[in-house]
């Protein structure tokens, strides 16, 4: 596919460049208008070339889909793809203009990991530094103490110190402010009990511009592979198609609770160079996304083992670890992981991707991120921060909140109850949404759920009757992504098909967050399911009384 449409957009260009060297077509443009300036007045020469090439291809837009980057239509991201557009542009202005027009009264979009948007309040002590730093007068006033925790206060201090000038509104250094980074490294090394340092620390615009950064590292041309999982965060497979690298695949085990085996990603790696792919990275997502499972220690050292002998970069995403919601899984970064088998930066390359959208804190907006960079020779370090000077800086806010969510109120500081809170209330509900929609889920007839772990999602897996996916087939639509447009049609529930995600031949799914606040998550449990049994009483290949009790109905194609 990539091979065809270069071939078009080279030809289209060829075209272009074949029609500038005829002698322009007649216009209705006024002879002034293209009369020859003077050889002398270049800036006029300029012009005079952009009208007449313009008119030479009279007809024919200047952009068009022949003629943009190849690379952009290839990419899909489904998390914002065709089924919320439709949410956003149709069905909300048909609300809005007519509340009784559709059987239902509002939009619930669960499609995305984006908290706030789904009424999560932010949390009070980050919010009240964030706002002393962005207006240090405040600092100065009486009033203020009586507005703020005193911790609040002194933290803002603190970090306004290490800011050049106190001023949040200037640029900072390209990796972000280095006091900053310092606390960052402080709060990876507690976390970890590993030693950590503000020189690998890249401060970035929320986790997505450090994964785009490392694949403009990685990638130098298609045949250069990255292997990332499948389910997986689309964020992966658009940003190899965006740099011009290749997509390598490996398989999640949905029947072990999504889990990952060496054995798999031993066999993809194989099979890409048997091709004369180079694989250069392998991704990870640990906790999973859209899959919710959390890898066991056990088998990240297996996986830490393989990437050091099969000479990969490893690239963590860690950016759900504070999303953990059973007793018997905790979260261990992989650099942890590997600095407790005795690898150091000689051993392995690794880049850990943290960010401050999700966690707790869920501040999508405020994009905060950043990547630890470590295991790379000081040539390649030069050449990342010569990538990260390209946008001079990550917004300072965000530099700020990644700062703080490393190094939260401790004991004896006078957040630290109430933010203790806050931050185990929303934890504990989450947990408890979690556990309600699985429920749910694996209470239905035809739909199998695992359980959510960690994350923000649930990824159920659909066994649809043939008639259903006959009638998606005839729709020219995945019938994941036909199930979750009926879904929306019929209960304002927005959900993103698995089909977008990447899933095993011959299954469906859909992923769901669990983000709705909890006293909406009964009317999603009972328009879901109210859907769902007339969804699949509809397409039922037999009648209720010809299949046996308890049976799944599943598609000849699972």
């Amino acid at each position: 596919m990539r091979r065809f449409l270069t071939d078009r957009a080279r030809r289209a260009v060829a075209a272009s460049l074949r029609g500038a060297t005829r002698p322009a077509a007649p216009s209705p443009a006024p002879a002034a208008a293209l009369s020859r300036p003077s050889p002398s007045a270049p800036s006029a020469m300029a012009a005079y070339m952009a009208r007449a090439m313009s008119t030479s291809a009279a007809g024919t837009p200047p952009v068009s889909l022949d003629t943009i980057n190849p690379k952009v239509l290839e990419f899909k991201y489904a998390v914002r793809g065709e089924i919320v557009t439709h949410a956003q542009q149709n069905l909300e202005q048909e609300l809005h203009k007519n509340p009784e027009s559709l059987p239902f009264d509002e939009i619930l979009y669960c499609n995305i990991g984006n908290p706030h948007s789904l009424g999560q309040q932010p949390v009070t002590f980050f919010r009240e530094v964030l706002s002393l730093c962005d207006h240090p007068a405040l600092l100065d006033k009486s009033e203020t103490h009586a507005l703020y925790s005193s911790d609040a206060i002194e933290r803002a201090w603190q970090i306004l110190e290490k800011i050049p000038g106190r001023a949040t509104g200037a640029y900072s250094h390209s990796q972000g402010v280095k006091g900053l980074r310092d606390e960052i490294a402080a709060g990876i090394a507690a976390r970890d009990g590993f030693h950590a340092s503000g020189d690998n620390i890249f401060l970035t615009d929320g986790a997505s511009p450090a994964v785009h950064m490392m694949m403009q590292l990685l990638i130098r041309s298609e045949k250069d592979g990255i292997l990332c999982p499948l389910p997986q965060y689309p964020l992966y497979s658009a940003s190899i198609a965006l740099h011009g690298g290749s997509f390598v695949p490996y398989f999640l085990d949905e029947e072990t609770g999504w889990g990952l085996e060496v054995d798999e990603l031993k066999k993809q790696v194989d099979e890409a160079r048997s091709k004369g792919i180079t694989v250069r990275a392998l991704v990870v997502i640990n906790p999973g996304n859209p899959t919710g499972q959390v890898l066991a220690e056990e088998n990240q050292k297996k996986i830490v083992e393989f990437c050091k002998n099969e000479g990969l970069v490893l690239l963590a995403d860690e950016v759900y670890q504070e999303n953990i919601y059973v007793e018997d899984k905790q979260f261990h970064s992989f650099k942890k992981i590997a600095r407790s088998m005795g690898y150091t930066d000689d051993d392995l390359p690794l880049v850990s991707f943290q960010s401050v959208s999700k966690g707790y804190y869920g501040e999508c907006g405020k994009r905060g991120g950043y990547m630890e960079v470590t295991g790379f020779n000081a040539d390649v370090r030069e050449q990342i921060y010569k990538v990260a000077s390209v946008n001079l800086c990550s917004n300072i806010s965000g530099q700020i909140l990644s700062s703080l969510i490393m190094n939260p109120p401790k004991v004896g500081d006078e957040s630290y109850e109430s933010f203790m809170v806050e931050r185990d209330g929303i934890i504990s509900s989450l947990a408890r949404r979690a556990k309600a929609l699985e429920e749910a889920f694996n209470s239905l007839e035809g739909i199998t759920c695992n359980k959510a772990e960690g994350a923000m999602y649930l990824f159920p897996r659909l066994h649809l009757p043939q008639k259903a996916i006959g009638a998606a087939q005839a729709a020219g639509a995945a019938p994941d992504a036909y199930y979750a447009l009926r879904l929306l049609q019929a209960t304002g529930i927005v959900v993103v098909p698995g089909s977008g995600f990447g899933q095993a031949p011959g299954t469906y799914h859909f992923r769901c967050t669990i983000l709705p606040q909890e006293d909406k998550i009964p009317a999603i449990i009972s328009r879901f399911k109210e859907f769902h049994e007339k969804f699949m009483d509809e397409f039922r290949d037999v009648s209720r009384d010809e299949a046996p009790t308890g049976a799944t109905i599943e598609s000849g194609g699972d």
